[in-house]
């Protein structure tokens, strides 16, 4: 697949996980009456990945996440030359997606920046009231596993057709657990759209949503590789389709088998 095409999927798909997970934080989470709260915020951000997994997992592999590239390419399931591109194309459908969260959300009198708008943070701006070595910690660890799911779903002996749906359960549980932590990242696209449009202390606490991230997510992809496998399903299917591909040689009898038929015909 085109590298265009692929960078174009991976912007769509970062958009669509932006604009559907912080938009549920921001539209619906507080909502009055029949608010969804963190379970279905959890839920929302799940559902985002495990849709475009299927949309566009077979277009570019549905990283939607800097920090999933990295770990891919420690892992050796990508390519180093893809590492920027699909970063670029990550960042900017974060940013996409958080600018036009902030056009419908804007629509609604009173609205207020001051709520967060979903940005990540630490200390007085996490929403437990969290220290930074704490967010730190967690978000290191939480990217870490998510990969360890992310790698082990889409291995070549894992079962065919379910890593969507145990990578889309896998964030959802992700959110469960480290929403009152940080509001959780894991992803420093998805942090970066909502910090640029909240300004301020979002953009000052935007480093450690980058750096923990793509360090847990580094190290899971090398500790996936010492388990013994860097093999994909994708690069089971592209092998294979090699192999079906290629000219099957004929085997000794049956070549001995047509010597001897034009030998007959000859004499």
């Amino acid at each position: 697949m085109p590298l265009s095409k692929r960078m174009t999927a991976e912007f769509l798909g970062t958009f669509w996980l932006v604009l559907g997970g912080c938009g549920s934080a921001v539209l619906a989470a507080a909502f009055p009456g029949v608010g969804i709260g963190l379970l279905g915020v959890s839920c929302a951000f799940g559902l985002t990945v495990l849709t475009m997994a299927y949309a566009i997992g077979h277009v570019s592999g549905c990283h939607l996440n800097p920090a999933v590239t990295v770990g891919l390419v420690a892992g050796g399931r990508a390519k180093v030359s893809d590492l920027v591109p699909y970063v670029i194309a990550q960042v900017a459908g974060g940013i996409a997606g958080a600018g036009v969260l902030y056009a419908i959300a804007s629509g609604k009198p009173g609205f207020d920046l001051a709520g967060g708008f979903a940005s990540n943070g630490y200390g007085d701006h996490s929403p437990g009231g969290y220290s930074l070595g704490s967010g730190f910690i967690a978000e290191i660890v939480m990217t870490f596993m998510f990969l360890m799911i992310i790698l082990g779903a889409t291995d070549a002996r894992a079962p065919k057709g379910l890593a969507p749906v145990a990578i889309g359960l896998g964030l959802t549980l992700i959110h469960l657990v480290s929403i009152p932590v940080t509001n959780t990242s894991v992803n420093p696209a998805r942090s970066t759209g909502p910090a640029l449009v909240v300004g301020g202390w979002a953009l000052k606490q935007l480093w450690l949503f980058w750096v923990a991230p793509l360090l847990g997510a580094a190290v899971a992809g090398i500790a996936y590789r010492a388990l013994g496998s860097s093999k994909s399903e994708l690069d089971e299917v592209t092998e294979s389709s090699k192999t079906s591909s290629s000219p099957r040689p004929r085997s000794t009898s049956a070549r001995e088998g047509s010597d001897r038929t034009a030998a007959r015909r000859s004499a």
